[in-house]
């Protein structure tokens, strides 16, 4: 929450007048009531401090926070547009079937599941989906059924 200098100049009278008006109760009190103010004003410009340091904390983690979820957003964003494309090369194939075949991206690694007509189509799947840019590692569980 942003402090503007209006409500803190009314805070700052509200607490000197309360003070003022508890130190006039308080007779066994030696300091004067400007000594008394000059304190509370003291002890006030303090927690102020004390409220601006922990505000800019906050705003430093929110900062972060937002970073994180931003880079996470756009890795995730990498990651279906990975698999998007591996589903587009799968299917242009005209033996693999990309219906057949489930592709899971995360951090560039892609998992394939699914079935292969015979061994050969199915490291062709391995390389159509190593060759997308983008993609650090492919793994190919496809087993080979042959229909």
């Amino acid at each position: 929450m942003q402090t503007t200098p209006r409500r803190f100049s009314a805070t700052l009278l509200s607490l000197v007048a309360g003070t003022l008006a508890l130190g006039a109760c308080d007779r066994n009190d030696e300091r004067t009531a400007g000594q008394r103010v000059d304190e509370t004003v003291a002890k006030v410009e303090r927690r102020a401090d004390e409220v601006a340091a922990d505000a800019k904390a906050a705003g430093r983690d929110a900062r972060q926070a937002a970073e994180q979820t931003a880079d996470s957003i756009g890795n995730k964003s990498k990651d279906l547009a990975i698999t998007a494309e591996v589903n587009t090369r799968l299917a242009r194939d005209p033996e693999l079937s990309a219906l057949a075949i489930n592709v899971d991206t995360a951090q560039g690694r892609v998992v394939l599941r699914g079935s292969a007509p015979d061994p050969a189509a199915r490291g062709r799947a391995t390389q159509l989906a190593s060759a997308v840019d983008g993609v650090v590692a492919v793994n190919n569980e496809l087993s080979v059924q042959r229909n």
